[in-house]
Order: C-alpha cells, then structure tokens, then sequence
C-alpha cells in the first residue's frame, strides 16, 4: 500500500475533517487534549470540506474546526512552513473564534472554551526538548489555573517526535507517528492495526483508494510546499554570505516577495500576508507592480 502524506491541506481535511471523519477526529482529539482518555464522546464538524484544488492555494480559512459534546470549539490546523508571526496567528485565530460565538444580544455566559491545537512541521519552540506543549491562562507566581478555561492552546512539533514505531504505546504517540510517518510507511504498524480509527484513518489515506484528481492535486501542493522551503532557504543562504546583519535581513526579506509574487491571483491579499510574513501593505505594492 501507498498513503498520502497527511501534512497536506487537502490530504488532512479528507483524513479529519470530511463527513466521513467524526470516529478518527474523536480518537485524534482524545489523544492531543486528554492524554488518549475516552472524553469525548461525541463532536460535530463544521463546515466540513476540502479545501480548492487549485495549485499552490493555502486555504486561509482553519484547517478543521469541531464543537465538542461539551460546547468546546476545538480549532485544529497542520502547518508545514515556519512563516514570520504563525505564533501570533495561532493566538489570533483562537481569539477570534472565541469572540465570534456571541450573536446579537447574547451574554457573555453563552461563550464556550476554544482549544487551539497546532500540529507543526518544524520546532516552534528550539531549545525546549517536549514535542506536546499545552498553555493556558494561568497565575505567574503559584501556577494556579483560572477558572475560567477560555483559551487554551496546544502544539504538536513533529521533529522532536523520534519514538520508533515498534515502541509506541499511548493513544497519544501513535497519532503523532501517524502524521509524521504516514507517507513513507506501505503497511499499517502492528502497533496500530488493532485501533478501529486507525484503520479507518489509513483507509481514507491509501492511494489506492483516491482519483486521479485528488492524487494530482495532492501532488500539487507537496511540490508547492517544497519549493516555497527552497526559497526560504534561499533567501537565508544569499542572506548570510552578505555577511552583514542588513545583507542576511534583505536576503531574507526578497525571499518572502518572491514567494508572494508568485502567490498573486491564488490567494487574496491577506493569506498571502498571513503565509509569507509580510504586510498586507506590502503584498498591495507588489501587485501594484
């Protein structure tokens, strides 16, 4: 068997967030937010689609967003490039979801929790050796928790996950081994095999079982993910052997234009900003050029 690599756009919505979805998302939720415990029982997908099959084009909407049995919105996204600010996004992102539950004349008691997980292809955090990370609103000095658990974010940094698929034990790691490694594996591991959800998860995932058009536009966008990392290391490269701090930041900064040049007539102004980093100024004046 062939799987698909499930850090795409299209391949992570089709595995977690189609109608189809609902028992692997539980499974995959349980595991990140409740260390593999059964809590949740139940959740509805919203809006659940594919994102357009049109070349290099980065949904700016999230990738999968649920509402929990309990009222808890979860927002789950799967970034593959390390942009300028993507901390900063996650924050915002989460902070408008909070907000927005509010319709005309509701109080402020209607609002639910909002849990952000971000599932990373790189290290957000270098230097800090934990590949699950969880923040919530919390004292500075006791570490007391606020009662009120109305943000919480959590984040999954796939390089720092290194357990040999033979080893894996909790609910937890086998998810995470999953995202990593799905696309160079042609069989299920035994340590999974036995998990209804992962075969489910594996099903929808396998090659085999897909059009020509899904596979092209899969296709498509890995080849564009690799080539926006060849520019932004490119443009780190150039940036370096200028040998000045000013050279290495205008090395950097060109990457970034080139990468929203190529972006323009995809994707609207202000998902190009939020991918490459630059201002939604900025992006205007290059299509004003």
């Amino acid at each position: 068997m062939e799987f698909i690599n499930p850090k795409t756009d299209y391949a992570f919505k089709k595995i977690f967030g189609s109608d189809q979805s609902k028992d692997i998302l539980i499974s995959f939720l349980n595991a990140l937010i409740y260390e593999g415990r059964a809590t949740i029982q139940d959740l509805e997908i919203i809006n659940p689609n594919l994102p357009p099959k049109v070349e290099g084009l980065k949904d700016s909407s999230l990738d999968v967003k649920a509402r929990l049995d309990n009222g808890t919105i979860v927002i789950i996204e799967m970034q593959v490039l390390n942009v300028e600010s993507f901390g900063k996004r996650v924050i915002f992102n989460a902070a408008k979801t909070y907000a927005f539950q509010l319709k005309r004349r509701e109080g402020y008691s209607m609002l639910k929790p909002v849990i952000a997980v971000t599932v990373a292809n790189f290290e957000m955090f270098p230097g800090y050796h934990h590949y699950l990370s969880r923040f919530q609103y919390q004292e500075a000095t006791t570490n007391y928790v606020h009662p009120d658990r109305t943000i919480e974010l959590i984040f999954i940094e796939l390089p720092k996950f290194n357990k040999p698929l033979a080893e894996l034990e909790t609910l937890t790691e086998k998810w995470i081994a999953f995202m990593k490694e799905a696309q160079v594996l042609d069989v299920i591991p035994t340590t999974m095999e036995d998990i209804p959800e992962f075969n489910q998860a594996f099903e929808i995932a396998n090659r085999a079982n897909l059009s020509r058009e899904e596979i092209e536009a899969i296709e498509r966008q890995e080849m564009f993910i690799y080539d926006q990392q060849g520019a932004l290391n490119l443009s780190r490269t150039e940036g370096r052997e200028e040998g000045r701090e000013e050279g290495r930041e205008e090395g950097y900064k060109e990457g970034k234009r080139e990468i929203a040049r190529q972006l323009l007539g995809q994707m609207d102004l202000e998902a190009i900003a939020s991918l490459t980093g630059l201002t939604v100024a900025e992006v205007q004046t290059l299509q004003a050029d």
